[in-house]
């Protein structure tokens, strides 16, 4: 029999955001009333707060109408001419970018703002291809952020800590005939990026600044982080994978480089990953079907478990964008709900994040993820069967949580996702003392989360 142990006396940290996501919510425009969709239910607004989802990050919104297409995020959109004066507000167009912050915002999740351009699968490039002059690139950038972070040219004051260059620069090979998001060569982003980040950080010391979202190729970004001479309050990178342990595995590779060569106060942040077994064939068409199901959601919710406990500062799901292919939580097709069975890893990491203090919890099998929260009177803990392998068998495990209440009468209400029930409460388990030990039977790809809250002492 597996074992599943949480002791809640011993606190190991915060809980991190693992849970936040590429892009916002998909809702009506303002009505004249100021709400946001809700007297047409067209939008996904609900369910996005209802998820909890921290941070938003801006990349590839422009896939999306409600967003503002081609007229939003990216920094070409906003500035178009890039022959225009810098100085001048009139040289730039805030008004699709300003709605879609409005958007987010109304989502309850904070903005990660990414500058630089959408990927470009087209065969002529526009966004992506090497501004003209680096140091203007950046000047037009310290106006954006003013716009969004102090109001200038009509802008807003909005809390806008992260600030990210660029976007998977390492993506396709200086000799390659279709670069879809850096044009130029890898020198030459070396030196974009020092011009950018230096001068952003000297504009914004108070503010995060970073990148360049890292497709992970391993010798490029050694030997940027080894050339590099520029802030780098944050690296960012990104993995597609089927098992959490790749994520895992990349992390302590990316914390050892950072490290490494003096960057110990560097955030690491994943900000792409999704279920993806292959990236052709019958495997990929795979990948984006089951990534919607319960095997989806714990997928999501092991992954989001590993990383935590891999020290990894913030995990950013590619993507809550409903245009683009890689949206696996929300599903505008149809009838009953907007939402799949995978999105509900996210409010069930919620739970775990509202309470905010992580908690000491293993397990001795392999293929079961668990985790542990607390916070004054009450605690959760979260934990799924995950094995890639869909004929695996159900598993035998023994949970014991320990150090919750001593002397107490404590419920714990069990909820469970699975393809039968999305997100169902199945029991509440009373218990006195500080010791609960239960057995079940968890089938593959069934996620729970136990709620415990002190009934009286």
């Amino acid at each position: 029999m597996s074992k599943v142990y949480v002791n809640f006396e011993k606190r190991v940290g915060d809980i991190r955001p693992m849970h936040a996501v590429n892009n916002g919510p998909s809702c009506n425009p303002r009505s004249n009333l100021g709400a946001w969709g809700i007297e047409q239910k067209n939008g996904n607004l609900e369910e996005y707060i209802a998820a909890g989802i921290p941070y938003a990050r801006t990349h590839d919104a422009s896939y999306h109408a409600k967003y503002g297409l081609e007229h939003t995020v990216d920094v070409h959109a906003i500035f178009p001419d890039f022959d225009k004066d810098p100085e001048d507000p009139a040289s730039y167009d805030f008004v699709c970018t300003d709605h879609y912050m409005d958007m987010i915002e109304a989502g309850g999740a904070k903005i990660f703002y990414r500058l630089g351009s959408r990927i470009e699968h087209e065969v002529k490039k526009y966004g992506t291809l090497p501004p003209k002059d680096y140091k203007k690139w950046a000047v037009i950038c310290e106006h954006i952020i003013r716009h969004y972070t102090e109001g200038w040219a009509d802008g807003t004051c909005r809390d806008i800590e992260y600030w990210e260059i660029w976007n998977e620069p390492d993506l396709d090979a200086d000799d390659s005939s279709n670069k879809r998001n850096w044009g130029g060569t890898k020198k030459e982003f070396f030196e974009f990026y020092h011009v950018a980040a230096t001068h952003l950080k000297n504009a914004f010391p108070h503010l995060k600044i970073g990148g360049p979202a890292s497709s992970f190729n391993m010798e490029w970004v050694e030997e940027f982080i080894a050339q590099l001479k520029a802030p780098l309050d944050f690296f960012s990178w990104h993995t597609y994978a089927f098992k959490p342990e790749t994520f895992v595995e990349n992390a302590k590779r990316v914390r050892e480089l950072l490290d490494r060569h003096g960057y110990v106060n560097t955030e690491s942040i994943l900000n792409e990953w999704n279920y993806v077994k292959a990236w052709v064939g019958r495997e990929y068409r795979y990948s984006r079907a089951v990534a919607k199901t319960a095997k989806g959601a714990a997928f999501n919710l092991s992954s989001m478990i590993e990383c935590q406990k891999a020290g990894v500062d913030m995990l950013m799901y590619y993507d809550a964008n409903p245009s683009t292919t890689f949206n696996a939580i929300f599903d505008f097709d149809s009838i009953d709900s907007f939402v799949t069975t995978a999105y509900y890893a996210f409010p069930m990491f919620n739970e775990l994040y509202k309470l905010g203090e992580e908690v000491e919890s293993f397990s001795d099998a392999p293929n079961i993820y668990v985790m542990g929260a607390t916070g004054e009177d009450r605690a959760a803990i979260v934990f799924t069967h995950y094995n890639d392998d869909d004929s695996a068998e159900p598993m035998r495990v023994s949970i014991e949580l320990c150090g919750f209440a001593k002397d107490s009468k404590t419920v714990a209400s069990v909820y469970r996702v699975d393809d039968n029930k999305q997100y169902a409460f199945v029991e509440n388990i009373t218990f006195f003392g500080e010791r609960l030990v239960i057995e079940r039977d968890i089938p593959n790809y069934t996620s729970y989360l136990l709620k415990l809250k002190i009934e009286s002492r």
